[in-house]
This record gives C-alpha cells, sequence and structure tokens, in this order.
C-alpha cells in the first residue's frame, strides 16, 4: 500500500492505473516511436493530445540545463583530442587552432542543431532558451578554474563569442531564406 491512500475495492467503479509492461519499459527507442506510429494509426483521435503532449516536453526546456551540457561536452575535451587533430597527419599539417575550433563546433554542434529544430517547429521562446544555454554553456565553460589543461582555453573571450554568435546568427538567417534560396545555395 502507498502512504496514505487505499486501494479500491475490486468491483468499486473506481479507476485504476493501468499497469506498467515490462515490454513497453524495454522497447528501444525505434520501437517505442513505431508503436507511437501504430497507435496514433489506429485511433486517430489521439493524433491531437499527441500533439500537445510532444509541444509541452519539448516545451521543458531550461537553459541552465543546456548551459551544462554544453560546459561538460566543451571540457571533456582534452589535449589528447587536440594533439590527436593537431599537426602532421597524412593528409598534411593542421594548426592545434585549426583543430581547437573543429573540436569546439563538434562539441556545441548537437546544441546548435536542437536549436535549429526547434526553430523549426516554431518554438521560439524554446529556441531562445537553447541559444541562452549555449551561450552560457560557453561562458562557464571558459570559467573553468583548471582552463589552461582545456581545448576551449585556446580562445580568447572575444573569438569565443564571436564564433559562437556567427554560428547563432547564420542559422537565423537559414530559417528566414525562402526555400528557393535555400535550394539556390550549397
Amino acid at each position: 500500500m502507498s502512504r496514505g491512500k487505499k486501494a479500491a475495492p475490486p468491483n468499486s467503479g473506481a479507476e485504476r492505473p493501468p499497469k506498467k509492461t515490462p515490454v513497453l519499459d524495454r522497447l528501444e527507442p525505434w520501437e517505442a516511436q513505431a508503436v507511437l506510429r501504430r497507435l496514433l494509426a489506429a485511433h486517430p483521435n489521439l493524433g491531437i493530445e499527441a500533439e500537445q503532449i510532444s509541444k509541452s516536453l519539448l516545451g521543458e526546456i531550461s537553459l541552465e540545463i543546456v548551459a551544462d551540457d554544453v560546459a561538460d561536452a566543451i571540457r571533456s575535451l582534452s589535449l589528447d583530442d587536440l594533439n590527436g587533430r593537431a599537426g602532421r597527419h597524412s593528409w598534411g599539417y593542421v594548426e592545434p587552432s585549426e583543430a581547437a575550433w573543429e573540436l569546439l563546433e563538434e562539441a556545441v554542434n548537437p546544441f546548435l542543431e536542437d536549436m535549429k529544430r526547434r526553430m523549426g517547429l516554431g518554438l521560439e521562446a524554446e529556441t531562445l532558451e537553447v541559444c541562452k544555454g549555449i551561450l552560457l554553456g560557453l561562458y562557464s565553460a571558459r570559467d573553468e578554474k583548471a582552463h589552461s589543461r582545456r581545448v576551449g582555453a585556446r580562445f580568447s573571450r572575444r573569438d569565443r563569442r564571436r564564433h559562437i554568435a556567427d554560428l547563432v546568427c547564420r542559422q537565423g538567417q537559414e530559417r528566414n531564406r525562402t526555400p528557393r534560396a535555400r535550394a539556390a545555395s550549397p
């Protein structure tokens, strides 16, 4: 028994919560997606409710959580990562600063893609939260005390700000272009 709640008698008419099934709890994401699609196909009236739940779920975004995730992604980069990219390779020489920028972009790119996805769905407030979280995460990673051991420390504050602002602005410009202009661009 749970605290303070009594179980309803067997035939009292009170609704009982549906039992969780171990199969549903153990589905892979693609399997759960297939179940949802089949459920919506069998019960089209659930489509509106599913859409509302989806928007609600996407609305549960916190700039602090995004910032922490961005900072963690950047802080996870090490000098070994940088050394593996920089220097001489069979295809030529890669400057350490170029390798560092590539690593930083790769660390931040999933968050930019999430921001673009929300922007494409018309979720402007949520897009702004992700954007603010990305910027806050970049600043947070910069302020790490042991920053001299991290790849992010190779960038000046102004360079990082300028680079992320350029990335964010490019995302916004891409969204505002017409479909014909997007198709014509490389």
